[in-house]
């Protein structure tokens, strides 16, 4: 069991930050709270992305001449390149989600959710 959690540990902490976030987003009834659960659970999700994509003995994917084009020596960039993609969607989003938490809190007085769909009604 111990030689399990060591060879995959990457992948169990991906697991506890993936539930920490469902926990935050779901259970959570402040809005600043949620929003930070939402971002753990993207963060494990890149993460995730990232650990797939990494091979213990590949080399960068620039073509060696001498060795030739061994497609299995190589790392694939693509995951990454995506999971760059997606941390400036990330950033952008939750930029916007705090500007309209703000907007909500100055309008309503409370992040709170139960209070805030009592007052919006």
């Amino acid at each position: 069991m111990i030689e399990l959690f060591q060879q995959y540990y990457a992948y169990w902490f991906i697991v506890l930050a993936m539930l920490l976030g469902l926990y935050g987003i779901l259970f959570k009834r402040n809005l600043v709270k949620q929003l930070i659960g939402l971002n753990m659970f993207q963060v494990a999700v890149i993460l995730f992305y990232v650990a797939t994509a990494v091979k213990p003995d590949g080399d960068v994917p620039v073509i060696d001449p001498e060795v030739g084009a061994v497609a299995a020596a190589y790392m694939n960039p693509l995951l990454h390149t995506l999971m760059l993609t997606a941390i400036v969607v990330s950033v952008g989003t939750m930029g916007v989600a705090f500007a309209l938490i703000i907007t909500i809190y100055r309008r309503y007085g409370t992040l709170d959710e139960v209070e805030l769909l009592e007052r919006m009604k």
